[in-house]
């Protein structure tokens, strides 16, 4: 009895299965990470090739497939039926299946030719200039024809061709937007370019990555594309090229000191500023008012899920920013961080951080940018992240990477500080 129900509950076993895949294919979720969409020329040459050798590759299995199956019916076999006759070697047969797959890979070969060119040929005079450069583990975005700088953000005009100029700063990356195109590496000593032409109607959230492996963190490097309209662009630029939104130091006149700004705000009206802020990027997204790309309308694939790891905990009460701009000063953060209008941090080594509260991520799009992931990644980034170069600021913790207790840190208090004082950078 359990032999003869056994096949049955497998069929039904295998017909449920396909049942799911199918209904999981059918539906209206999409993938966010496909490169089966149209949104600039890149994709739909690489797609048209992909389309082209599909063809190909489909129609020689199914010949192929036919032909076996009916050498197999035909040559069975049977009884009474005498030894087939054996045959060595057949010369036009040979010759034919070599033809036939030469003539193939010539409908292949010139496709994939004319799209090399395509693709590899300079981009027009006129493109949207961005230097882009890896790093162990973050993206740096430059827009020289702007005189903007930003990190792990990148935004894009929709309909205006952007060429990228691919560099590293230390090991080999690769630079990909997979709706979008590309998927090229960056490489040492050496610039790569890429260039398409964002396209879709709306304006949008894309996923990006590294897709070269290197090293600890190679699958924590991640940012986000915005494509906006034209307008908004320029917005979102003149916006990126205002110096710190708080605590600004004027520039110095000749013979005359750098000076504060009259319109530095109090802590208090700092922090009801901020909340204003916070509420207004929730609007619907204007080419007048555009700084940033708001948090209500980040797809859902676009949001930072990765959870927070084991140990790592945050107690202190709510930051002062104008507290925090000091403590932030006169803190190593200073050595690798620049924030335009804060004559004591100039440093070039990590992110630059004159709008970060505007950014919707950090850790290079590993966790959303609020209070508490912002503390507990000053406190301990390199528990919050793998290998990274930042070390471990919180006062009593434990560094993976130097195997020792940090003995001389910021406390919980200080780091809140300076997370108001970072989030008010809007």
């Amino acid at each position: 009895m359990t032999a003869t129900h056994r096949p049955r509950r497998r069929l039904h076993a295998a017909l449920t299965a396909a049942l799911a895949f199918a209904i999981s294919a059918c539906s209206g979720d999409k993938y966010p990470n496909t490169i089966f969409e149209r949104h600039t020329e890149f994709n739909r040459e690489v797609l048209s090739i992909f389309n082209t050798m599909f063809f190909w590759s489909a129609l020689v299995f199914v010949l192929v497939e036919v032909a076996l199956l009916w050498v197999l019916w035909r040559y069975r076999r049977r009884e009474g039926q005498p030894e087939p006759k054996h045959v060595h070697g057949h010369t036009t047969l040979e010759i034919v299946w070599t033809l036939i797959p030469a003539v193939i890979l010539i409908f292949l070969a010139v496709p994939t030719v004319r799209a090399i060119f395509r693709t590899q040929a300079k981009a027009v005079p006129n493109a949207l200039q961005v230097q882009v450069i890896g790093h162990q583990w973050w993206w740096e975005f430059r827009y020289p024809q702007y005189g903007v700088i930003t990190a792990n953000e990148l935004y894009l005009p929709i309909g205006r061709t952007v060429n990228f100029e691919l560099k590293t700063a230390d090991v080999i990356h690769s630079f990909w937007i997979p709706r979008l195109g590309g998927k090229r590496d960056l490489v040492s000593n050496h610039t790569n370019y890429l260039w398409f032409t964002p396209d879709s109607a709306d304006e949008t959230a894309w996923n990006g990555s590294c897709n070269e492996y290197c090293g600890a963190s190679h699958a924590n490097m991640r940012f986000r594309a915005f494509t906006v309209t034209p307008a908004q662009f320029e917005e979102w630029t003149a916006h990126q090229k205002t110096p710190a939104a708080f605590g600004a130091v004027a520039p110095a006149t000749p013979g005359q000191p750098a000076t504060q700004p009259a319109t530095t705000q109090s802590a208090t009206t700092q922090t009801a500023t901020t909340q204003t802020a916070t509420t207004q990027s929730t609007t619907p997204v204007t080419a007048a008012s555009f700084t940033g790309w708001p948090a209500d309308r980040m797809p859902a694939y676009t949001e930072p899920t990765k959870p927070i790891p084991a140990g790592i905990s945050f107690n202190a009460q709510p930051g002062d920013p104008a507290r925090g701009q000091q403590i932030y000063s006169r803190s190593a953060c200073i050595g690798c961080h620049m924030i335009s209008g804060n004559p004591m941090s100039m440093g070039q080594i990590g992110p630059n951080l004159t709008h970060v509260g505007s950014r919707l991520t950090i850790g290079a799009g590993l966790y959303p940018n609020d209070d508490q992931h912002l503390a507990l990644w000053i406190k301990n980034t390199r528990a919050m992240k793998p290998g990274s170069i930042m070390p471990t600021l919180g006062k009593g913790e434990y560094d993976p990477i130097l195997a020792t207790t940090v003995t001389s840190g910021l406390t919980d208090q200080e780091i809140a500080d300076i997370v108001a004082y970072l989030r008010a950078l809007k």
